[in-house]
């Protein structure tokens, strides 16, 4: 097949692709296709003729923001539909429930999903009344975007002050409503999940934070996941989960049940916070999770028996099964038969 692999970049003529671009360029090579990476910042006009001269058959979407838009992967992925290009990942409702903290919540509500209580803070509230009966120590981050943008050690607040110092940090860094939550004390794991139709969880990753100097908290925060040279960043690591096949049951099944709830597409990452009293809280639901070889969601697949150049062709075989399905049109010949098997979970 003819894929393209579609990502973005800080600025407009900028060279520099994150890491993951290439390895999943590598793998998908690796696989037999013909790839091309196609990066652009925030020209619509630049995307349009960048995919018209490629022609994919299929494009892999890395595409996490447009322009300065850190919502805008919901556009390109509408974009991508309107095209008629059978593209890894959520479609543009998909995208809009998960980017919106408050709205993936209420279903996860629906479902009966325990998560941590919230309130949210527009521009236009003027007092936190609506904050006052959760609970301290809370939360704060921007209602929408991923990475960890607007999450330091300030996100944890214990008193009316920093908590109305950090909305109103939000409100002016970000231009967005702040998300106040109840934070939850407790190990965090990370499961991920693969598919559609039936997906499957992988096995879990426990974020451990023994290394963090004693009063640190036990969170990950921008520096922590970005900052290699912080303490932050050296005091905490990821790793296989080592716990006893009941809670695994557990994660696996809250997982599935979240990934469900707010329809997420091909893969995902679910992130979970397991208290003293053994409560599971859904802290967020990732959809389309960072790829990296070393990422979490990798890192458990590999854990599953799968290792990277069969993940990415699983990707792709699940956007191909769903646009299939709705009927969108794909290379001919271009069925599970004529491509060929892969280690599928």
């Amino acid at each position: 097949m003819k894929i393209t692999v579609l990502t973005y970049l800080e600025k407009e003529g900028d060279e520099k692709l994150d890491g993951v671009v290439e390895q999943v360029a590598e793998a998908l090579r690796a696989s037999g296709h013909t790839v091309s990476i196609l990066g652009v910042h925030g020209d619509v006009r630049k995307l349009i003729l960048g995919i018209a001269r490629k022609k994919p058959d299929l494009i892999f979407n890395l595409m996490e923001m447009f322009g300065d838009n850190l919502c805008g992967d919901v556009a390109v992925a509408g974009l991508l539909d309107l095209l008629r290009i059978p593209h890894t990942g959520g479609g543009p409702g998909e995208y809009y429930l998960q980017q919106d903290k408050a709205l993936a919540k209420r279903l996860l509500a629906y479902e009966g999903i325990r998560y941590p209580k919230y309130a949210v803070l527009t521009k236009q509230d003027q007092t936190l009344e609506k904050a006052a009966k959760l609970q301290m120590p809370l939360f704060v981050k921007p209602l929408r975007g991923d990475a960890s943008l607007g999450i330091e050690v300030k996100s944890l607040v214990r008193d009316q002050r920093e908590l109305q110092r950090r909305v109103t940090s939000i409100h002016d860094k970000f231009n967005d409503s702040a998300i106040v939550e109840e934070y939850i004390e407790g190990r965090e794991f990370y499961v991920g999940i693969l598919g559609n139709g039936s997906p499957v969880a992988l096995p879990a990753i426990e974020m451990d934070f023994t290394a963090l100097p004693a009063g640190e908290p036990r969170f990950l925060d921008r520096k922590a996941k970005f900052a290699s040279r912080s303490l932050r960043y050296k005091g905490t690591k990821a790793v296989l989960a080592q716990i006893p096949e009941e809670l695994s049951a557990r994660l696996a099944a809250v997982s599935l049940q979240a990934y469900r709830a707010v329809r997420v597409r091909d893969y995902g990452r679910v992130d979970l916070r397991l208290t003293d009293g053994g409560d599971l809280y859904v802290i967020e639901v990732n959809a389309s999770c960072y790829l990296e070889k070393e990422s979490e969601f990798a890192t458990a697949a590999q854990a599953a028996g799968i290792d990277f150049r069969a993940l990415v062709g699983r990707i792709v075989e699940l956007a191909l099964e769903r646009h299939k399905a709705v009927g969108t049109p794909v290379m001919a010949g271009s069925s599970r038969d004529e491509r060929g098997s892969s280690p599928t979970p």
